[in-house]
């Protein structure tokens, strides 16, 4: 009996020993180009890119910029060390958990934050400034809220563009750069469509995005756009540039008689 008790407490002993030999660590998460994510595959946007998307943008410390599909927070984390409040929503909560580490580590965790969410169930609205590396196929889908968003709002995307709304700049890095090196630029416009009266005779406006075309009495205008609220357009040699303010549109003729000039909608 005495043996049996011994034995059975070696065997205890020893099954003991084995469950407190401590785990070995798990790796820390690390992102394979090409994982799937909820709606595209991640990729990371090479840094030269990062840096000409917010040149284009013409960034400020005053600006609130959200990316949107973060990653692994490179894009939001160059915006913080410019000085910008700047923000990411990320579906894959890996990502956000090394975006997060990775701005800690940077030194700009105050300024740069992340959270798992989705795009589509996401409130933007209050951002200056959105950058995005999607696919055509949400940029279209995403479209007509970023449409929705305050004239003047700056939106920049990697590689991809908007359908049938022209970028209003574009921009392509160097020879260094073997892919995804294309940024598109686009200013949300305010809408203007519609009859203005001018002493000069009524201004008809037809709108698609940000260009123009229309009538100043019975001549048509040419090189009409809009650029958030400004808005510039031309009848014949003279320019009007001007700027939308409430109901009316005002600004300054270049060529012709020159002067000042406004607009009331009717």
């Amino acid at each position: 009996m005495k043996r049996f008790l011994c034995a059975a407490a070696v065997v205890l002993c020893a099954a003991g020993a084995g469950a407190q030999t401590p785990q070995a660590p798990a790796a820390p998460f690390q992102p394979q180009v090409g994982q799937p994510g909820k709606d595209v595959v991640w990729v990371p946007t090479p840094q030269g890119l990062v840096d000409r998307m917010l040149d284009m943008a013409q960034v400020t410390a005053r600006d609130y910029l959200i990316d949107l599909g973060s990653g692994d927070g490179r894009l939001v984390i160059t915006a913080a060390k410019r000085g910008l409040r700047a923000h990411g929503i990320e579906y894959n909560p890996d990502m956000v958990a090394l975006a997060t580490r990775n701005a800690a580590a940077a030194g700009v965790a105050g300024k740069a934050t992340f959270v798992k969410a989705d795009i589509f169930e996401s409130d933007f609205s209050k951002a200056q400034v959105i950058t995005m590396f999607l696919l055509p196929s949400i940029n279209l889908k995403l479209r007509p809220t970023l449409l929705n968003m305050r004239p003047g709002t700056r939106i920049v995307s990697n590689s991809f563009t908007m359908g049938e709304w022209e970028a209003d700049q574009t921009s392509t890095i160097g020879d260094d750069c073997e892919s995804w090196c294309t940024a598109y630029f686009w200013i949300v416009p305010a809408r203007v469509a519609g009859t203005w009266r001018m002493p000069q005779g009524t201004l008809t406006l037809t709108q698609q995005f940000q260009m123009l075309s229309g009538t100043l009495g019975t001549t048509a205008i040419s090189e009409g756009r809009m650029r958030g609220e400004e808005i510039t357009f031309k009848v014949g040699t003279t320019t009007y540039n001007g700027r939308l303010q409430g109901n009316s549109l005002r600004g300054t003729v270049s060529g012709g008689s020159g002067g000042n000039w406004r607009a009331v909608k009717r």
